[in-house]
Parts: structure tokens; C-alpha cells; sequence
């Protein structure tokens, strides 16, 4: 399942499905777009068993803002036009789904 919020343009994503890290180690998740719009706003989100999505980060992609807003600092986020990575340093609890998403904002 993919989460998106979409209300004014078309966009297709392709993303990992599976990684693997020992604790301690960092991990890189990537999750690229394609919107023409230049108002996208990128959320990464996870998801355990049975629980509810949990919100991690939010960021802006073309509106060349470099801040990522998350209050866990083991999770760094960086975006381009046409793509948005999610690293992490691992932990054990952080075992989980992992998802990405795309807002696209009016002018």
C-alpha cells in the first residue's frame, strides 16, 4: 500500500521493496516520483504490525528547502526533483514497513 496525497497532478513512484541492515549500520531508503507540479511536499511514514501508520518526516522537494522536519535525529532526509531518500541509523525497533509520500500543492 502506498499513501498519497494527490489532488491536482498525475505522478507514478517506483521504490526498494526489501532491505536488511545490522543494528548500528545506516540505512538509505529511496522513493522516486514524477510530478510536474513545483509545489511537492514529500512525508515518509512507518508502519508495524497491526498499528497504525506513524508519521516521521515531512520535507519540501522543489522548493529547494533543505530542512526535514523530525524530531528523531537518526532520520535524515534529502529530495530532488524526481526522487526522495529516507536515511536512517538502525535499530532494532525500527524493523517496520516503510512508506513514502507526495502532496502536491496549489500555487
Amino acid at each position: 500500500m502506498l499513501e498519497l496525497f494527490i489532488p491536482i497532478s498525475v505522478v507514478s513512484f517506483s521504490y526498494d521493496l526489501s532491505v536488511s541492515r545490522t543494528e548500528g549500520e545506516s540505512v538509505t531508503l529511496k522513493c522516486s516520483y514524477d510530478s510536474s507540479s513545483q509545489y511537492v511536499y514529500l512525508f515518509w511514514y512507518r508502519q508495524y504490525p497491526n498499528r497504525a501508520l506513524q508519521y516521521l518526516l515531512l520535507r519540501g522537494a522543489r522548493s529547494r528547502s533543505s530542512n526535514s522536519n523530525t524530531a528523531d535525529k537518526r532520520f535524515a532526509s534529502t529530495a530532488s526533483d524526481s526522487s526522495t531518500d529516507l536515511t536512517v541509523t538502525v535499530r532494532l525497533a525500527d524493523t517496520a514497513l516503510y512508506y513514502c509520500a507526495l502532496r502536491v500543492g496549489a500555487q
